[in-house]
């Protein structure tokens, strides 16, 4: 892969990192605010439903700019979002503070898929979008469970700080080592392109997006206490434990990659009924640790494993719209974490409680299988007629 594709990975990783690092700090973050642990969880939500605005709001303006430059002010924007959430002195200045950093998300992800797969060998389309994506993978490897290791140790900003740190590492190797790509040939035609993305079959594959991997949030978003309140581990141990996560990532990361470059929709079939399978599991063996801490790896693997097959999907289907399909499908991602994490609260406020948080996220993720299995068939049906 060109080295630019590893220079993107590297922004990949620092999102990443901001992205799901509030998931080993929560019960900090919810006792230094004074909230619930439910209530806590709209940290998480505010970020998602953020990135869900920000794609259609700087997407479009940033596409008819050199890609470059705007990846570059992204990870600028990036840096001080994170520098605004360690400096924040309460509960609405950190939800306004992770609303301004989750504007990056969608347009970086959007811009940046465009580019890996621009750059991208013959026939290994799918392949550079893993490979971007291992930045996050590496996120839930080293960054999160370093952050929560941090965080726990010197209070939860200092996460915050360490991350503020890995955004000006990002903005600078992007500078170094993207090249200059050309500005657009012609400006995007906002209204063709919204044509495209109302197209049924792009409201279909976003719809897969935000209930496959919406299924994710409601047990990830509440991990560290489903850990500790269900599993019974000591808080020490919900580092490792997001340690063994990120390393079922790394697994699961290429192995989506490869699927999708050979088949998608059986891609999809495979990674979703594996992500369903491996949630539903997690309520029987709540209680057995050991038992949890391979599903916990199997769930890492089983949730990055979906990732390339979804934006592949998207990329396949919009290709009258790239840059906006790519940043809207991360915006799905995100629509779907939001939805997740609010299940997963009400699950818990409701009082049925956090150890039946993954059963919720299971039927959130067979939801969006079936709208894959239901897509095809009418596919089949029209071809056949």
């Amino acid at each position: 892969m060109p080295i630019a594709i590893y220079a993107l990975a590297v922004g990949a990783f620092g999102i990443g990192t901001t992205e799901f690092i509030v998931m080993g700090l929560l019960m900090e973050m919810a006792r230094d605010f004074n909230t619930s642990i439910s209530g806590a969880g709209y940290i998480i939500t505010v970020y998602a439903l953020g990135v869900v605005l920000g794609a259609p709001l700087l997407t479009p303006f940033l596409s008819r700019l050199p890609r470059r430059p705007a990846l570059i002010g992204l990870m600028a924007l990036f840096t001080l979002g994170n520098a605004a959430c360690a400096l924040a002195g309460s509960f609405w200045q950190i939800l306004l503070a992770r609303l301004l950093t989750s504007f990056v998300h969608a347009s970086y992800f959007g811009i940046g898929s465009v580019v890996a797969a621009d750059l991208a060998p013959a026939g290994k389309k799918s392949s550079a979008l893993s490979t971007m994506f291992l930045g996050a993978t590496l996120a839930n490897v080293i960054g999160v469970p370093l952050g929560t290791v941090i965080g726990q140790a010197y209070g939860w900003r200092s996460s915050f700080c360490a991350v503020t740190l890995v955004g000006l590492l990002a903005t600078l190797a992007t500078a170094l080592f993207v090249p200059k790509l050309a500005r657009p040939t012609a400006a995007p035609n906002l209204r063709a392109e919204l044509r495209v993305l109302r197209q049924p079959d792009m409201l279909q594959a976003f719809a897969v997006t935000v209930l496959g991997f919406g299924g994710t949030f409601a047990a990830f978003t509440y991990i560290a206490p489903f850990l500790t309140q269900v599993t019974g581990l000591s808080e020490q141990y919900v580092s490792p434990m997001l340690v063994l996560f990120g390393l079922g990532m790394v697994v699961g990361n290429p192995i989506g990659g490869k699927l999708a470059d050979r088949n998608t929709a059986l891609a999809l079939r495979w990674t979703l009924g594996a992500l369903a399978t491996v949630l539903l599991l997690l309520v029987p063996f709540a209680h057995n640790p050991y038992v949890v801490a391979a599903l916990i790896f199997l769930f890492g693997a089983a949730m990055f494993a979906t990732i390339s097959p979804l934006q592949t999907q998207v990329l396949e289907r919009g290709t009258g719209a790239p840059t906006l399909a790519a940043a809207c499908n991360i915006a799905a991602f995100n629509l779907g974490n939001a939805g997740g994490a609010w299940v997963g609260g009400v699950v818990i406020a409701s009082g049925i409680g956090i150890s039946m948080v993954p059963a919720f996220g299971a039927l959130i993720t067979l939801a969006g299988l079936a709208v894959v299995f239901l897509y095809g068939r009418s596919n089949a049906v029209a071809a056949n007629g």
